[in-house]
């Protein structure tokens, strides 16, 4: 069977750094090809070969068995290849209709365009990946869940003989990761070649035909899924036994700890948060679960006083305050490590040491000057404890890998010395070995007395950290289960509505505790 798409002997080197080492790999028409690895090992610069962003310096692209000459993202795109980045790549200003007609819609230069059918178009692709947006909302507005199931749709629309699809599911829940899967299948029995990068190998056993598993930029093995094994393909990508440290967790050291946040009936109209009560003690970590738009994110951004809340009272350490800003949270020992890394996270283009600072100058401030050597004392012992690789704590952010990334947005908000860290997606699109060391340190994190409040849309990592659960649908908490009672089924059927289960009901203590007396509500 001739292939959709093959590269032979493919070498890239950037600045001397050889990032692919003579990697040849094919994908066939009805297939799914998982390619595999961890950060850096050349993943994502061979797609970039695929889609002709990258040129390579040796090897050859071809399409149908017919070699592709100075291959370039139009011709590449011409020809049938479709592109899914993990970091979406849409025009911020422009409305979503607009977006997903950019690439679509083809004519005469100067012509009158059909909005009708533009939007009618754009329901219809976004109804495909099962999300309704409103189609004059700026894209930039969006979350980057809703941002990523925009590109899909995108891509879908393009009719592409061979999809592209690098880290689709990082934003999305376990039910948008599934109606995902049940797209691709569809597009592979239509005899639609995909290329499959994904971190969650439970999505390429699943999904998978074959499976490629790259190591520092060489190609160690090309298998069908059936002679393939988890513990074989993490062993073939990181060339050792890696554990998890998921389970059930270890109970708070202190079981009587005083509750760091208490919410009572929290509401905010901006996020279409409402009546949100939940408590979280010093060394506990709670977990939210709930579907794209239940309003995680959002209770988070509400916590942090980025959109301050409307109703309710919000308690830090026993007194009731008002967050207005974001100041106010870090002041009072509150600490938000964001879902987009890149955007909100660090400042790639700054060093690593200016980014473990940038949330507490003035705590190594002095008479209004930085002092320098603290900084790099700091960023110095944060690489040490969180095994940061980095060549020094001079490097720019940008130039680590995404797990790297991480554990420095992570060490910017412990150098405020928090007492409730807020973690939003903490593990997204990051390598199998730095999920593990990050799943350590959260909850080396608890076991020191801090407070975590832990988004994800990954029910295993909820399951395998928190000692709670709470599940969020259309901006209220609908449920809160102990460790012993929550299973991906209860928290799934949470989500989605078919279990009425009282919030209270399923505490351990019972409901919500109330505001303090003495203090007045927000509304």
């Amino acid at each position: 069977m001739t292939p959709l798409l093959s590269l032979s002997n493919i070498a890239v080197a950037f600045g001397g750094v050889q990032a692919v080492r003579g990697v040849s790999f094919d994908v066939r028409p009805g297939e799914v090809h998982a390619l595999v690895g961890e950060n850096g090992a050349g993943k994502s610069t061979l797609i970039r070969v695929m889609t002709g962003a990258v040129r390579a310096d040796t090897g050859t692209v071809a399409i149908g068995g017919q070699p592709v000459e100075r291959p370039d993202p139009t011709r590449m795109r011409a020809l049938g290849v479709a592109p899914i980045y993990q970091q979406p790549a849409l025009l911020p200003d422009l409305s979503v209709a607009e977006n997903l007609a950019f690439g679509l819609e083809h004519g005469r230069a100067f012509r009158r365009i059909d909005w009708r059918a533009r939007r009618a178009r754009a329901t219809e692709l976004l109804a495909r990946v099962g999300i309704a947006l409103d189609l004059d909302r700026p894209a930039g507005t969006l979350r980057m869940a809703e941002q990523q199931l925009v590109e899909i749709a995108r891509a879908l629309g393009t009719r592409a003989r061979v999809l592209l699809l690098d880290e689709p599911t990082a934003a999305l829940t376990d039910v948008e990761a599934a109606r995902l899967f049940t797209l691709v299948r569809g597009l592979r029995a239509d005899g639609v070649g995909c290329v499959y990068i994904s971190h969650r190998l439970e999505e390429v056993m699943a999904l998978a035909d074959r499976v490629s598993v790259l190591r520092d930029g060489r190609l160690m093995a090309t298998l069908p899924i059936a002679e393939v094994t988890r513990d074989g393909m993490v062993r073939s990508m990181v060339g050792r036994d890696v554990d998890l440290g998921l389970g059930v967790p270890k109970p708070p050291a202190d079981a009587s700890a005083r509750d760091v946040l208490t919410l009572h009936e929290v509401g905010c109209a901006a996020s279409r948060i409402a009546g949100v009560s939940l408590r979280v003690a010093a060394g506990e970590i709670v977990g939210l679960a709930g579907l794209v738009g239940a309003g995680r994110t959002e209770l988070a951004r509400v916590l942090f006083g980025l959109t301050p809340a409307d109703a309710g009272t919000i308690a830090i350490g026993g007194r009731i305050h008002r967050l207005r800003t974001p100041a106010d949270a870090v002041r009072l020992g509150v600490a938000y490590v964001p879902e987009d890394r890149r955007q909100h996270g660090v400042i790639g283009a700054m060093s690593v040491a200016a980014n473990t600072s940038l949330a507490s100058l003035h705590r190594i401030a002095r008479f209004g000057l930085l002092d320098r050597a603290a900084e790099r004392a700091d960023a110095q012992r944060f690489v040490t404890d969180f095994a940061i690789r980095t060549p020094s704590i001079d490097a720019p952010v940008s130039t680590l890998s995404g797990g790297n990334q991480q554990k420095v947005a992570l060490a910017r908000w412990l150098a405020t010395r928090p007492r409730l860290l807020i973690l939003d997606e903490p593990t997204q699109g990051v390598d199998i070995g730095a999920k593990a060391e990050i799943h350590r340190l959260i909850r080396a994190l608890a076991a020191d007395g801090l407070a975590i409040l832990l988004i994800s849309s990954e029910l295993t990592e909820l399951l395998g950290l928190a000692h709670r659960i709470g599940v969020m649908r259309g901006g209220r908490l609908v449920g809160m289960l102990d460790h012993a009672d929550a299973t991906e089924e209860r928290l799934m059927s949470l989500a989605l509505g078919h279990t009425p289960l009282a919030v209270g009901a399923a505490q351990p203590g019972g409901a919500a505790p109330p505001p303090p007396r003495d203090e007045a509500r927000l509304a």
